[in-house]
């Protein structure tokens, strides 16, 4: 119980001390908004080809770019030193911080979606897929920036260090053009990217259908991604720990 009024406790600091800045909220929301409104001009009737890739591409910018600087800044600064020192594990430091990351990419996801479906008349197919998705990706990319975060000291290392793999998989994970349309050989690229797994999850939520033809595949790769994804980020987290 005192763990878990831990985790509790960091991710209110981290939303109440970073995420709750109006500047955050704006970058969060305004790229993806003009991004997805850019495409519906463009063509009315293909826009939801690229509706989930640009609500998992909000969610992958939002999660690991929030967790890469919180605790780059904290570490820069001593607090998060001196949160070392307080009586939580590490997995409820990591969990905490993992948790307001998610939090916050949860946010500017849900808010992007409540506007498709609300402006745009998007469709909700399969409105459990979809939260499985938001839910399952928000885990992975906040342990991603984590992951990232804790091998630097800087936040623009941080960030260089996160865009070697949040840009290229952006082009082989089915966000702008869907899977189907992807040449074969750069499918197996694909299949090794978690976002990949995400945007479909989203997509089958939207539309009813996705490449891998339901819901279990790719809800089952994502978890496991996640499963993966903690255990690195604790492998990463107390190297890089006990190393300074």
């Amino acid at each position: 119980m005192n763990q878990l009024l831990g985790v509790l406790y960091i991710s209110r600091k981290d939303v109440e001390s970073y995420y709750s800045k109006p500047p955050l909220i704006t970058w969060g929301l305004l790229f993806p908004a003009v991004l997805i409104l850019a495409m519906y001009v463009k063509d009315p009737e293909t826009y939801l080809d690229v509706a989930p890739g640009i609500i998992a591409m909000t969610l992958l910018f939002g999660c690991t770019s929030m967790a890469a600087i919180v605790i780059t800044f904290e570490k820069r600064c001593g607090t998060f030193q001196r949160l070392l020192l307080a009586p939580v594990t590490h997995r409820t430091i990591v969990l905490g911080k993992v948790a307001s990351a998610a939090a916050y990419g949860l946010a500017t996801s849900l808010v992007l979606t409540l506007a498709l479906l609300l402006l745009l008349g998007m469709p909700m197919a399969n409105p459990l897929a979809l939260g499985v998705g938001l839910l399952l990706g928000a885990a992975i990319f906040s342990l991603l920036g984590l992951i990232a975060s804790v091998m630097v000291r800087e936040v623009f290392e941080a960030m260089t260090l996160m865009n070697f793999y949040r840009f290229p998989i952006l082009f082989v994970s089915g966000v702008f053009v869907p899977l189907a349309e992807m040449p074969g050989w750069i499918r197996p690229v694909a299949f090794v990217s978690p976002l990949t797994y995400v945007v479909e999850l989203l997509r089958f939520g939207v539309v009813g259908r996705n490449f891998f033809g339901g819901f279990r595949l790719p809800a089952v790769a994502a978890a496991g991604f996640v499963v993966l994804s903690w255990f690195v980020a604790g492998l990463v987290f107390r190297h890089c720990i006990n190393r300074s």
